[in-house]
């Protein structure tokens, strides 16, 4: 497990924190090639570091240390049902020890294209309106193209109005994970921020909890932004009710579970005609690397996980001007 203290209060709709745990985990072979993969637990889902820890070390006892390909790997994760993160960072170690030891790049391991130098979102947390400018100063958040501003149904508005203000123009994700409770409470928030003049939204995600399918059918037609699923999609979903309620899906590796169920989701969501994203948690380098080896099958990328986290240790991407670039291998 790795603590991980954050640079500053992370603070969403639900909870809010200055330190997160991880786990890195690593597979190993007597010639020398590696893989790692970091597993960062979403106590949404009942994550935790020490529950994650728990379930490594039934996997160990039930035989992970002995599995001999991929197939064998997702074979014995289906049947143990392991936390989403937890599953995520034994593939991707897997598939990235294999490239290791087979010559190849994790793209082609996979069968999706390399990933270019892609801007990020750079997410502006829950904190008191007043701060807002002097954050953005702090953080030098206008070297990003786009930003995304969490926000709540308390204060959502002034916190909307002081960043328009700060940053008059910049394409914003509104992202309420899951704040409001019925689309017509969200429709009078829209109503009021679109009077704001500077304002302009990409899109808006995740506004309503997951289970309030139908709130969602009647805001589809009604919403002046594209809504996005976050919570709504973990790994597997019916994708022909997701359209019915989105347009478009952040998927993140470390809720997905996996590389492959990843890029399953994201090929779902182009196949039914949706915009797709590639989002994180908040996860050292290694963790958003990963995401970025899938992250040209995306439209909009929301990969700063790594940029919250104060002394990130392993440099494995690199931000400049708001744009990532990825090193040739996770090497830690």
């Amino acid at each position: 497990m790795r603590e991980l203290p954050l640079r500053f209060t992370w603070k969403i709709s639900r909870n809010s924190s200055t330190v997160k745990t991880n786990l890195l985990v690593r597979v190993a072979a007597p010639n020398g090639a590696a893989g790692w993969g970091e597993a960062a637990p979403n106590i949404r889902y009942g994550e935790t570091p020490q529950g994650l820890q728990e379930e490594f070390e039934q996997l160990v006892t039930a035989g992970l240390g002995t599995v001999k390909s991929l197939e064998e790997l997702e074979n014995l994760l289906d049947a143990f049902a392991p936390a989403h993160a937890l599953r995520f960072a034994l593939e991707s170690a897997y598939v990235h020890w294999l490239a290791s030891n087979t010559g190849q790049t994790v793209p082609q391991v996979l069968g999706v294209p390399a990933p270019a130098t892609v801007p990020t979102a750079f997410t502006l947390p829950i904190m008191e309106p007043g701060a807002i400018a002097s954050f953005v100063q702090e953080q030098r958040m206008d070297r990003f193209e786009l930003l995304k501003i969490k926000v709540n149904q308390e204060s959502g508005y002034d916190l909307l109005r002081e960043i328009t203000r700060v940053l008059p123009g910049r394409p914003l994700i509104i992202d309420g994970n899951e704040t409001w409770t019925d689309a017509d409470s969200l429709l009078r928030f829209i109503e009021q921020i679109s009077t704001l003049p500077a304002l302009k939204v990409r899109l808006l995600e995740q506004p309503l909890p997951a289970a309030c399918t139908d709130d969602y059918r009647h805001l589809h037609p009604l919403s002046p932004y594209p809504v996005f699923a976050d919570e709504s999609v973990t790994d597997a979903a019916d994708f022909a009710a997701i359209a019915q309620q989105f347009h478009g899906v952040n998927m993140k590796l470390m809720k997905a579970g996996g590389y492959r169920k990843g890029i399953h989701l994201l090929r779902q969501t182009q196949a039914h005609g949706l915009q797709t994203m590639v989002g994180c948690m908040v996860e050292t380098s290694l963790g958003i690397w990963s995401a970025l080896q899938v992250s040209g099958l995306a439209q909009v990328c929301d990969l700063d996980g790594f940029l919250v986290v104060r002394d990130e240790p392993f440099g494995l991407v690199h931000e400049e001007k708001g744009r990532l670039t990825a090193a040739a291998a996770p090497t830690l």
